[in-house]
C-alpha cells in the first residue's frame, strides 16, 4: 500500500501560484496570448504525438517555445504531466491524485482513475500534494493545454527520482498500465534548458541533451547532462518520459522549437534555454 502524503492546505483543489506573473492572471488576457502562441505553430509538424516536452518560463520569454510545440503535437484528451521538483519538497515521485487544478478563467480536472492505477502499479509512485502546492513547472504549461482543448484531464506528477534504475522500473510500470487502457494517454513533459551561461554556451550544452532526447536516448540524456554539467531542471522528468513513450512505440523525435531569453531581453550573458520536442 502506497504512503499518501497530502498537506492539510489543500482539498485536493489546487489554485494557481505564479499566475500574475509568469503569465496573465485576467482570463481573457490569458486565453488570447496562449492562443496567439498556439496559432505559430508550424503546420508541417502537425500529427499525432505520444510527448511533447515544452519550457515552462514567464511566457514573455518561453512562450514562443511553447505554444510552436504544442500548437502541432496533436494529444490526446488525457495526459500524464511530468515536471522537475524545484521545491524539493515532497516525494520523489509525487502524483496529485484526484480533484483538479484551476487556472485563471477555467479548471482542468484529475484523471482520478487513472492516477489511482499508476500509484498501485508501483511504490514509488506516491499520492502526494506537498510537491505540487508552490511548483510552477506543470502551472504553467496548463493553460495551453486548456486553450487548446478543454476538455483535457491530467495526471500531474512531480519528479525527481535520481536514481535511473527507478526511473526505469517506474517508466515500464507507468507502460504497461497506459498501454492496457481503451483510450490514449500522452505525456507532457514540462523542462527548461541551460540556466544563466551565455548564450552561445547555452546553445552548445543544450545541442548534446537535445541529441540524446531526439534519438530517443533517456540513459544517455542523463548521462550527458550529469558529466557536461548542463543545467536542464527536467533532465528527470524527460527521462521519465521518453522511457515510457519508447515502450508505447515511439519511434521518431523532432525538434518543434528553440530559443534563449537573450533573445527577448537583450541580455546574452545570462540566458536561459528553452526547447520544444515532439515524440512521436
Amino acid at each position: 500500500m502506497n504512503r499518501q502524503v497530502v498537506s492539510p492546505e489543500t482539498d485536493w483543489v489546487r489554485g494557481p501560484v505564479v499566475a500574475g506573473r509568469f503569465y496573465p492572471a485576467a482570463a481573457a488576457s490569458l486565453r488570447r496570448e496562449v492562443a496567439a502562441f498556439l496559432a505559430a505553430a508550424d503546420p508541417n509538424l502537425a500529427g499525432p504525438a505520444k510527448l511533447a516536452m515544452v519550457p515552462h518560463a514567464g511566457y514573455v520569454y518561453s512562450g514562443a517555445v511553447a505554444g510552436r510545440t504544442l500548437g502541432a503535437a496533436g494529444l490526446p484528451d488525457t495526459l500524464l504531466l511530468l515536471g522537475p521538483n524545484h521545491t524539493g519538497r515532497g516525494a520523489r515521485l509525487a502524483v496529485w491524485g484526484q480533484g483538479s487544478w484551476r487556472i485563471p478563467g477555467g479548471e482542468v480536472p484529475v484523471a482520478t482513475e487513472l492516477a489511482g492505477e499508476l500509484c498501485r502499479a508501483d511504490p514509488g509512485l506516491v499520492p502526494d500534494t506537498a510537491a505540487h502546492l508552490a511548483e510552477h513547472s506543470l502551472e504553467v504549461v496548463l493553460p495551453f493545454l486548456w486553450v487548446k482543448n478543454p476538455a483535457v484531464r491530467v495526471v500531474p506528477v512531480a519528479v525527481a527520482e535520481p536514481d535511473p534504475r527507478v526511473l526505469a522500473r517506474v517508466g515500464a510500470a507507468v507502460a504497461a498500465v497506459l498501454g492496457r487502457r481503451a483510450e490514449a494517454v500522452g505525456i507532457v513533459v514540462s523542462s527548461d534548458m541551460s540556466h544563466y551561461v551565455p548564450h552561445e554556451a547555452a546553445k552548445r550544452r543544450d545541442a548534446l541533451a537535445l541529441s540524446r532526447i531526439l534519438a530517443l536516448d533517456p540513459e544517455g540524456l542523463v548521462r550527458v547532462v550529469r558529466e557536461e554539467g548542463i543545467t536542464m531542471c527536467g533532465v528527470l522528468p524527460m527521462a521519465l518520459g521518453l522511457i515510457i513513450a519508447k515502450a508505447l512505440g515511439a519511434r521518431e523525435a523532432v525538434l518543434a522549437a528553440y530559443a534563449t531569453s537573450g533573445e527577448v531581453s537583450g541580455d546574452m550573458d545570462q540566458v536561459v534555454g528553452y526547447a520544444g520536442v515532439i515524440v512521436r
